[in-house]
């Protein structure tokens, strides 16, 4: 399942994954973000995921032809979260409206854990 588009050319469906991994891309340029975060609640630590993950720290929803993404992520110690969070969802709305064409709603922030920057 994804999104369709229908233009003079053809048809372009766009999976939710490849939406994913443009929102996870777009969100670990952000400052202050030390990276993406395993979506499970069920640990009591939060994963710290590699750049090859990016998707699985991301949630895509898509209805009525607008998109909603829920990002979980991780920040480093001494930043803004606000600030960070703000940032994160003003890339992601942009990158993936840009790239992809599509109508994104809502960009959600689930910060799952701060990190020590070494």
């Amino acid at each position: 399942m994804g999104q369709e588009i229908n233009n003079n050319l053809g048809k372009i469906d766009i999976s939710e994954e490849v939406i994913a991994t443009i929102a996870g891309a777009a969100a670990v340029e952000c400052y202050g973000l030390v990276g993406m975060a395993s979506r499970k609640s069920t640990d009591k630590f939060s994963e710290l995921l590699g750049r090859e993950n990016l998707a699985r720290g991301v949630v895509v929803s898509i209805d009525d032809q607008q998109v909603v993404i829920d990002l979980y992520i991780i920040v480093g110690y001494g930043v803004k979260i606000s600030e960070v969070a703000t940032n994160v969802m003003e890339r992601v709305r942009y990158t993936t409206e840009n790239l992809t064409g599509l109508k994104v709603a809502q960009v959600n922030v689930n910060v799952q854990g701060v990190r020590v920057l070494e």
